[in-house]
């Protein structure tokens, strides 16, 4: 697996070039040659957002298909759709440097001021504050210590070994998002500001709370831009405020399911079964009526503790991920999969450092 995992570095290097190649047409010919039709725009940035989608396809790995996938199929897309109708970070007036305009197009950084971008119908949640490093330090060595328990994996209940690859897959997320925002911040002089990737989802008490302010933010603040305003702002005329928010909240759940059923495709490579993007559209519906009931009761429901709310908020993630989103990743090998190219990774990190020292 050592010689597949090389193998698919190189790969990743050959899509990184391809993907900087991408993002400076985008700067170069489009923005230059058509500056006011979006129509015209859109369709000068569709084969820069086919090629995204068609990149993640070399890739056999979890964590390098993971990695293509979420930088460029989502968001850098989702960036490109924005800078398509003059909106989003890469649109600020003045234009961007050309540096800047390709990290922040491909990376998940963000201008720290964006003085041409309109007024938002609902306003993104406050920053979360920086992992502060000790956290980041436990969080690793939990982690490992996941790892470690793999080794008596065949004496341990089927749910336990559940709850090990949940917290193995959310950790390496969390800490591998984590320190790219660290490398950013150090190697990017610029006036710019690392997004934040997550904040203690565990501590949520309603689904509201944990999918817009907790749960993968980056991803949640490129689909609040992307579909939930837009959609909101088309639909509010017509239903109403609050009618439009809880229609804009299921569509921009459906297109999160379909965005990880897609990822999920290129990690598998077999056919969709449609549980992943039933998780979200459940989820959508179920934050809709939060939200329609929150505007009704207008702060009767003052009764339910807080300790009550986090338990039925956690309880219905877990139960509900139990039920359609974890068993795709269980059928079709993905999570011991994942568990072996993690040792692969932490191997290769280490013959790579020994050889430094060499």
């Amino acid at each position: 697996m050592m010689k597949e995992y090389n193998e698919e570095l190189g790969a990743l290097i050959k899509v990184w070039i391809v993907a900087i190649l991408c993002i400076s047409y985008c700067y170069l010919i489009p923005m230059r040659m058509i500056k006011k039709n979006a129509m015209s725009r859109l369709i000068s940035l569709l084969p820069v957002i086919t090629i995204f989608f068609i990149l993640p396809l070399p890739f056999t790995t979890v964590h390098l298909s993971f990695v293509v996938f979420f930088y460029l199929t989502w968001l850098a897309n989702f960036k490109l759709l924005l800078l398509a109708f003059n909106r989003g970070p890469l649109a600020p007036t003045p234009p961007l440097p050309f540096f800047v305009f390709v990290s922040v197009a491909m990376l998940p950084i963000d201008l720290k001021h964006s003085p041409n971008q309109k007024k938002k119908i609902d306003p993104a949640p406050a920053p979360v504050p920086a992992h502060k490093p000790f956290i980041l330090a436990f969080k690793a060595i939990i982690l490992n210590i996941i790892v470690d328990f793999y080794k008596y994996k065949h004496k341990l209940h089927p749910n336990v070994i559940l709850a090990l690859y949940k917290g193995h897959i959310f950790l390496t997320v969390e800490l591998g998002l984590t320190i790219t925002a660290f490398f950013l911040m150090i190697f990017l002089g610029f006036d710019l500001e690392i997004e934040p990737q997550f904040n203690e989802p565990l501590l949520a008490t309603s689904l509201q709370d944990f999918w817009g302010r907790r749960w993968n933010l980056v991803s949640s603040r490129n689909l609040r831009a992307v579909v939930y305003n837009p959609t909101r702002e088309i639909l509010t005329p017509t239903f109403g405020k609050l009618r439009s928010q809880q229609l804009a909240i299921c569509v921009t759940f459906l297109v999160s399911g379909l965005m990880h059923e897609l990822l999920f495709l290129y990690i598998t490579r077999v056919q969709p079964t449609w549980e992943v993007t039933w998780f979200f559209v459940l989820h959508g519906v179920c934050t809709a009526v939060e939200v329609g009931v929150k505007k009704t009761v207008a702060g009767r429901l003052g009764f339910m503790h807080r300790a009550v709310s986090w338990l039925l908020t956690v309880s219905f993630v877990m139960v509900t991920a139990v039920w359609l989103f974890w068993p795709l990743l269980l059928r079709n090998g993905v999570c011991d999969k994942v568990i072996n190219e993690y040792s692969v990774m932490v191997n290769f990190v280490m013959s790579k450092c020994m050889g430094m020292k060499a």
